[in-house]
């Protein structure tokens, strides 16, 4: 097969030489012709290139590689690929109530993926550790680290992994309301994201957007996972995009997701040398029992617990 560098070095020297002549010129024309074909065939066949919304870009050789069992690559091959359904009737209603609580722990889906995702959780009073008030995200998409406080609650989102619209055009708009508000708010399917990157991705999939390079072999796993648990398709562009990642990581698993039940996270941790770093909220639920905290108000607080009951923030005084 003609395409190496020295083939194509002898047919431009080719081309230059015989340009010297009527005949030589005409000859030229023609092989100038198969100088691009081949330039334009050496260049489609040494790579192909996926950019994502950072610019990052990432390769794939075209080599087909497989997965053992367990593995998101190996799950990717039960995807069927097809092509992308019309919009037509997508909103968000379609997929139910937002954050409704489906798991029926007593707490809504945006408050129990804050409660998962995040760290030095403090929670309202008398919500039973549902409502978080404030806390730390290590944000998966960026690498950032972000304080969440409720008063800016949009410095923190909560992402749909498979986006609901991309959901839509491949499968969901067939699916009833019952099935697509489980989507919508399955943990396997939601994570805490920064706001402004999350607004970025919009709708879109593998293929027109991806988080930074060293969480997305665990990101499109996700997808992955979401996709073959809903039965959900994939476009040909989508499912190249995730193929030529997992390339990369061929024994990167699916991911399991555990129940979050009420009151579960990490709630306060404590610095007892400085008890003003530690926000409290009196009733809120803590840990461990003994750190010291500080109300809005000023009020020093302590986590302390009563016989047979979860540890909660209570006066100092």
């Amino acid at each position: 097969m003609m395409g190496s560098g020295s083939e194509l070095d002898s047919l431009a020297v080719m081309i230059t030489e015989s340009s010297k002549t009527y005949a030589g010129r005409r000859a030229a024309r023609l092989s100038a012709g198969l100088f691009a074909a081949l330039l334009t065939t050496s260049a489609v066949a040494g790579c192909a290139t996926t950019l994502d919304a950072t610019g990052d870009t990432s390769t794939a050789s075209g080599k087909a590689v497989k997965g053992p069992v367990g593995s998101a690559l190996a799950a990717l091959d039960k995807i069927p690929v097809k092509g992308r359904a019309p919009t037509t009737g997508y909103s968000r209603d379609e997929f139910g109530t937002a954050w409704k609580d489906t798991d029926h722990n007593g707490c809504d889906q945006r408050n129990d993926i804050l409660r998962r995702d995040l760290t030095n959780e403090t929670f309202k009073a008398k919500t039973h550790g549902c409502i978080v008030l404030s806390g730390t995200l290590a944000d998966p998409y960026t690498g950032k680290t972000i304080a969440f406080r409720k008063a800016t609650a949009s410095a923190v989102q909560i992402d749909h992994v498979v986006a609901l619209q991309n959901a839509w055009v491949t499968g969901a708009y067939k699916w009833t309301e019952e099935k697509r508000t489980a989507l919508a708010t399955d943990p396997l399917n939601l994570l805490a994201a920064d706001g402004p990157t999350n607004a970025s991705k919009g709708a879109g999939d593998a293929a027109t957007w991806l988080p930074r390079k060293s969480f997305r072999c665990t990101y499109v796993a996700r997808q992955v996972a979401v996709k073959v648990k809903y039965g959900a398709w994939m476009t040909a562009a989508e499912h190249k995009a995730i193929a030529d990642i997992l390339a990369g990581c061929p024994d990167q698993k699916l991911p399991v997701i555990k129940t979050i039940p009420l009151g579960e996270g990490s709630a306060e941790e404590t610095s007892a040398a400085d008890p003003s770093s530690t926000h409290a909220s009196a009733g809120a639920f803590c840990s461990p029992a003994g750190a010291k905290g500080v109300t809005d108000e000023g009020t020093k607080m302590v986590c302390s617990a009563k016989k047979g009951e979860r540890a909660r923030w209570r006066s100092a005084g």
